[in-house]
């Protein structure tokens, strides 16, 4: 499991990122940041009903991206608050190429530094 300190919990945080934040799309995921004025980035991760039916995928989805975090989680760039919103096309994937989508998409958006 990813560390407390570095997820999104309050519902009030997920909110002044989806409405304020900046926007990054992909065919898998979309992606949603704002800065949060602390030591560490947060990372929030939405799976919704529309990806899969089954709680099991939706949950290895998660898990998937939470790993990947974890692995990278020293070379975040502090200070951002970040969801992470999966689209049905995500399911597709295994967890190489997940993980390359994903750090590429952060890269692309100078939240990682690689």
């Amino acid at each position: 499991m990813l560390p407390k300190k570095y997820r999104l919990i309050k519902d009030k945080d997920f909110a002044r990122v989806a409405r304020y934040g900046q926007k990054a799309y992909s065919r898998e995921l979309n992606l949603k940041w704002i800065k949060n004025n602390q030591s560490c980035s947060r990372f929030g991760i939405i799976v919704s009903l529309k990806v899969d039916k089954k709680a099991v995928i939706r949950n290895k989805i998660k898990r998937r991206l939470r790993a990947i975090l974890r692995e990278k989680i020293s070379f975040l760039v502090p200070g951002w608050d970040v969801i992470v919103i999966t689209k049905d096309r995500i399911k597709e994937l295994d967890y190489s190429q997940l993980q390359n989508m994903f750090l590429e998409i952060l890269n692309k958006n100078n939240l990682i530094i690689c």
